[in-house]
């Protein structure tokens, strides 16, 4: 049953009115706005129940909030189950192109493989699909893979290349004779009938299962023909038909990847961020992948990946005409009732949608190489997206200060503050601080002061705050800089953690539980980075500090030197070393013959 489009006046009935009408059966709704233009194309199980769901909740998106505030009117088709639904909206995305819809469009003209509708077949690649009865074998998504498995096919079966219409009539008359390619052996010679048409089409059966990916008829001709001349002592002969067997099971074993018997499956996961999604489809035929392809989808509202994948799977099916009737997917979705759909567990099923994973996963860390290097804007906006998501936070972290403490044993306590915009070091604004208001080694009391002093400082110079503050340690560090926030009045206007180096446990505020990130975290990568620069800049610091110290205490240890004396002496010679080397008359010149004589005769 189809429900009617609703007429032009609907705009203007309340969204409240056309929500109470809609049913509760599946179907399609479509949204427009108030010049009659849609928006927004869906599908639902409930038709009532997912259309009022972008009225009755705040949505955290602001893209779905523009769009909510856009509708004026509401239509619907109601469609007998929920896969109707799918096939449907797929179709309606296509036909509209809705601007608040993914679109899983491609604009590349894949290749195929054509067994042509001839005497004799000829088999050569192709990008046009020509409806003229011949056969058409993918498309597959490299030219590479065609070319492969062409000469595969060619080096174990001779086929004619010509274009000759080798009609029975027109050979028997000897219109044509045989080329090149007959004498080097890579062709029989139906052109002359030196080869029957019957032995040629058994030869394009086979290789028909070939390009399916099933050897196993060509393996079992090839052997029985060999042991045949072997018996009749054709030694020659069936060697060379050894070699075929050779060729076909080298082929056979590379590109067999998991149980021969996983037969005609399509296989399909998904990866996303904050705004990209990846859908990496693989088919077997008799444990090998005969088709591999990976669809990156930009994400135009708040979409599920259970959502996305359903599009995808829909798409990619019709785009390289797929008519496998059995799925692997890593959760269940609804598809057509005629798919068998199989969330694998464990075994050799669960092994290749781990490698469709893993495909998915190599496609886009090489996106974001292209991305990186092409538009760099886009990767930064990409990356500040997905901390935001990953690290819970209201706004994206486009400007971060990290704060490491560092002293040994007490002594020479400092604090680093580094900078990070857009999610790279910003150093120009690093800060060092020399701790004042604590004695000894105390990291809680260092932390609760640098913090203060750092933002004070900017409030009171009217500097713009980060987004986001990260306490180089676990708990008690980041009680420390909470002190210090409270105390200027800024919790809850900053976002803070802290991150133990340990386990790499990332601290919120009052919250026991530490957040893991996963190690391949782009996210966790930033913040490691933020600690390690905060910690090398904190360093460095120190033990410049150490070694001033050290060399003011070696001279000042001398009777009669003071810190001003020191300080004139390192001006003129640059290190305590220099100094034991000059003489006594060059000393002199720099601070006196009585000093002179003191620091030489320390020396000397």
């Amino acid at each position: 049953m189809v429900k009617k489009n609703l007429p032009e006046y609907m705009s203007q009935i309340p969204i409240e009115v056309q929500l109470s009408s809609l049913p509760t059966t599946p179907g399609v709704y479509q949204f427009y706005d108030l010049e009659d233009k849609i928006l927004y194309v869906g599908k639902a199980k409930n038709l009532k129940k997912r259309v009022s769901s972008y009225f009755n909740k705040t949505h955290e998106q602001g893209k779905t909030r523009v769009l909510v505030k856009k509708i004026k009117s509401i239509k619907h088709i109601v469609v007998p189950t929920e896969s109707d639904a799918l096939l449907l909206e797929n179709n309606l995305i296509k036909k509209y192109r809705p601007r608040y819809n993914v679109l899983l469009k491609d604009d590349k003209t894949y290749p195929w493989i054509c067994i042509k509708k001839e005497k004799f077949p000829r088999i050569f690649p192709t990008r046009k699909f020509i409806k003229d009865g011949s056969e058409y074998f993918g498309p597959y998504t490299s030219m590479k893979t065609i070319h492969t498995l062409l000469d595969l096919i060619k080096s174990v079966y001779p086929l004619r290349t010509c274009n000759y219409d080798l009609a029975q009539d027109k050979v028997s008359a000897g219109k044509y004779k045989v080329c090149l390619e007959y004498h080097l052996g890579n062709c029989k010679g139906p052109c002359e009938g030196y080869q029957q048409e019957e032995d040629y089409n058994r030869q394009i059966q086979e290789i028909r299962e070939i390009i399916k990916g099933n050897f196993k008829s060509s393996l079992h001709y090839f052997k029985s023909r060999m042991k045949l001349l072997a018996q009749d002592m054709k030694f020659e002969e069936a060697q060379l038909i050894k070699d075929k067997i050779d060729v076909l099971e080298n082929y056979q074993v590379k590109t067999t990847i998991v149980n021969p018997k996983i037969n005609n499956v399509d296989v399909f996961t998904i990866i996303s961020d904050e705004v990209f999604a990846y859908v990496n489809f693989l088919q077997l035929s008799h444990g090998s992948i005969i088709r591999s392809h990976t669809m990156e989808i930009k994400k135009k509202l708040d979409e599920t990946d259970e959502d996305l994948l359903q599009l995808a799977i829909i798409e990619i099916r019709q785009r390289f005409n797929s008519q496998s009737t059995e799925i692997y997917v890593p959760y269940e979705v609804a598809l057509e009732p005629h798919l068998k759909v199989v969330v694998p567990k464990l075994g050799d099923k669960k092994k290749i949608l781990e490698l469709s994973e893993r495909n998915a996963k190599f496609f886009r860390q090489d996106r974001f190489k292209q991305i990186k290097i092409i538009d760099p804007d886009r990767h930064t906006n990409r990356i500040m997206g997905q901390m935001k998501k990953d690290l819970r936070l209201s706004l994206e972290p486009r400007h971060i200060e990290c704060f490491d403490n560092s002293n040994i044993q007490g002594s020479n306590p400092v604090a680093a503050c580094v900078v990070f915009k857009d999610g790279k070091p910003s150093k120009k604004e690093y800060r060092h601080y020399n701790i004042k208001t604590v004695e000894g080694p105390d990291d809680f009391a260092s932390m609760e002061e640098v913090v203060f002093r750092r933002y004070k400082r900017l409030l009171e110079e009217g500097e713009a705050l980060p987004q986001l503050i990260v306490i180089d340690g676990g708990k008690g560090q980041l009680s420390s800089a909470l002190k210090s926030l409270d105390a200027l009045e800024l919790r809850g206007k900053i976002a803070i953690i802290g991150i133990a180096k340990r386990l790499e446990e990332i601290y919120f505020p009052e919250d026991p539980i530490p957040l893991y990130l996963d190690k391949k975290s782009e996210s966790l990568k930033i913040i490691q980075q933020l600690r390690n620069e905060a910690h090398r800049f904190g360093i460095t610091f120190h033990r410049n500090k150490r070694s001033k110290a050290a060399i003011n205490s070696e001279l000042e240890s001398i009777e009669g030197i003071g810190e001003k004396t020191v300080e004139e002496l390192l001006k003129n010679y640059k290190s305590v070393k220099r100094i034991k080397e000059a003489s006594l008359e060059n000393l002199a010149q720099t601070v006196g013959m009585s000093k002179a004589k003191k620091i030489y005769e320390t020396f000397h």
